[in-house]
């Protein structure tokens, strides 16, 4: 969910067909200066599950919840690499950390208020961290696993206390939050969505459609899963950090769902809608790089597509399964299908360019294999494939491939479908509702073999790949967030993820990192496909455009005529 605006000018390089000059201000996307009012329109094809913040872990509505809660520590409100770094939101200082890093002490901001009119208290934010486990919050294991008493929430949510763990005084508004063991990574993973802190009379279920009160500029007043949401100004709201939660320019934000990808695009194109979620129809791409430059920003995310495949389920329990899959994806085709070079790149490893060494090394090309991989990806060795399926014993089995119901999704899934019958497999193609996809191939329950997903990092590490798609503690067997799709635990990858939490040092842990890297790809669980690029598009009567490396476009910061 992180991205990186790129310089405008770039632009007319990257996207199809985009050419001729741009001026300065239509560079930046500005229309008029400054100035409060209005309602930001925005479309998508559905809404995207609960509205329960600590649940919910998609990038369109994780996108909304920036503007209406707040954690103790946050990604600030900045364009560029400063947007990595952490800072306080709701906590007046970062933490002091203390015994070596298994000890962390925050104090809370006075004077905060949710949407309700109700203050904040210490007691909120004890309970909140509780309700992360209570809720089982995708990222509870993964990300806050290490706090004292973490493992009996997660054994049984219902009688977790975190007494060990959390430590509250009301008088001072300190908060200390005490590890069993170090992370060096724990005010990355405080800052994330999942932390954010709600009253501590929130139920200790998912909310589904109710939105819990909140402490930024916007409160969500109504919302339908078939039709849309409205946003509101909290009234409760005073801008405590510009940089953490600044306020917003729009008085309202109204999301409306049901717009195919395709009307979607012309809507924003003629100014009836403001901005759109999600990736833009290929065939629509040199039309809008070449007739609305001006509506169009481009920026790399640290993101990726790729297939997990059950490890625990035939065909692909076996591995020399799994490696056929990696060695004949034609990622050259994925990347022309995800809109071409300018935006997508073949993609060997599960961790996208830019978070470690050797970016674009491929041990699944001609030639190569993970013990001597090659420097680039170059072909699909189709030959090698069908001889492991062979080899596997799994040939002739039937194989059922879950996409989302997208026109992109579509047709890269067609592809996919005919790569696996030419591997041997009886395939066939089972498109499901974007909402529903991703929880779908997450129950184990429902016996999924194979699926085509994109992940975005939730921070600039490639914890956010390695440990969260692949650790132990992030499978739960018949779980709708089990994020660990294939199932897979292994015990050397745990013992190399545990040194790291331990590792201080940032050179250290990128050469740990780097031999998680290499046993990932050796197990082959997923096979990667393509690093991505973001396309948006805005009306004409967007002005501010302005995009995180977390946010992707900040709601609060642009302003409409």
């Amino acid at each position: 969910m992180k991205a990186v605006l790129l310089p405008f000018a770039l632009v007319a390089a990257l996207l199809p067909g985009m050419g001729g000059s741009i001026s300065p201000a239509a560079a930046q996307g500005t229309q008029g200066s400054p100035h409060r009012g209005g309602t930001l329109r925005l479309t998508a094809m559905t809404s995207a599950g609960t509205l329960d913040p600590q649940i919910n872990y998609t990038s369109q509505y994780m996108q909304v919840m920036s503007v209406v809660y707040d954690g103790l520590l946050t990604y600030p409100k900045i364009q560029g690499p400063a947007g990595r770094q952490v800072v306080p939101d709701l906590a007046r200082a970062m933490p002091d950390m203390l015994d070596g890093g298994r000890t962390w002490v925050f104090t809370l901001r006075d004077g905060i208020r949710f949407s309700n009119g109700a203050p904040v208290t210490v007691h909120d934010v004890a309970a909140s961290l509780r309700r992360i486990f209570r809720v089982g919050a995708p990222t509870a294991g993964s990300f806050y696993g290490t706090i004292r008493g973490a493992d009996v929430c997660l054994r049984d949510p219902d009688h977790c206390t975190l007494a060990d763990g959390v430590e509250t005084d009301a008088a001072t508004g300190r908060i200390t939050i005490h590890l069993n063991e170090p992370d060096s990574e724990f005010p990355q993973k405080m800052a994330f969505g999942h932390a954010v802190v709600l009253p501590a009379d929130t139920p200790p279920h998912d909310l589904g459609n109710e939105a819990a009160p909140g402490t930024g500029p916007y409160r969500i007043v109504a919302s339908s899963p078939e039709r849309g949401m409205r946003l509101e100004r909290n009234p409760f709201f005073h801008e405590w950090s510009e940089t953490a939660q600044p306020d917003g320019y729009v008085d309202a934000i109204v999301y409306d769902y049901g717009l195919s990808e395709e009307d979607a695009v012309t809507a924003v194109e003629r100014g009836q809608y403001d901005w759109m979620a999600g990736l833009k129809p290929l065939d629509r791409l040199g039309e809008i790089g070449s007739r609305y430059t001006a509506q169009v920003h481009v920026y790399p995310l640290y993101g990726l597509l790729f297939m997990p495949m059950n490890v625990n389920i035939p065909p692909f329990d076996s591995i020399l399964a799994r490696q056929a899959v990696n060695y004949a994806l034609d990622r050259r085709a994925m990347t022309i299908l995800y809109g071409g070079p300018a935006i997508a790149t073949p993609l060997c490893r599960m961790v996208p360019p830019g978070l470690l060494p050797g970016d674009g090394a491929c041990a699944w090309t001609q030639g190569a294999d993970p013990d001597h991989p090659a420097d680039v990806w170059h072909h699909p060795d189709m030959a090698r494939a069908r001889e492991l399926v062979r080899q596997s014993g799994t040939a002739g089995q039937e194989v059922t491939l879950i996409v989302p119901a997208t026109a992109m999704y579509a047709s890269m899934g067609a592809y996919l479908r005919d790569m696996l019958q030419a591997m041997g497999y009886r395939a066939r193609l089972h498109p499901l509702s974007p909402a529903m996809e991703g929880s779908y191939v997450q129950n184990s329950g429902n016996n999924v073999q194979i699926s085509l997903m994109g992940w975005y990092a939730d921070y600039a590490s490639p914890s956010n790949f390695l440990d969260t798609l692949f650790g132990c503690e992030n499978f739960h067997k018949g779980s709708d967030n089990s994020i660990n799709i294939s199932g897979l635990c292994d015990h050397v990858m745990q013992d190399l993820t545990q040194r790291i939490r331990n590792t201080p040092d940032p050179q250290a842990a990128e050469a740990l990192w780097r031999q998680v890297d290499d046993r990932i790809t050796r197990l082959a669980p997923a096979a990667p496909m393509i690093s991505i690029s973001y396309v948006d598009l805005v009306s004409p009567r967007l002005g501010n455009y302005f995009a995180t490396r977390l946010y992707h476009m900040a709601f609060s910061r642009v302003w409409v005529q």
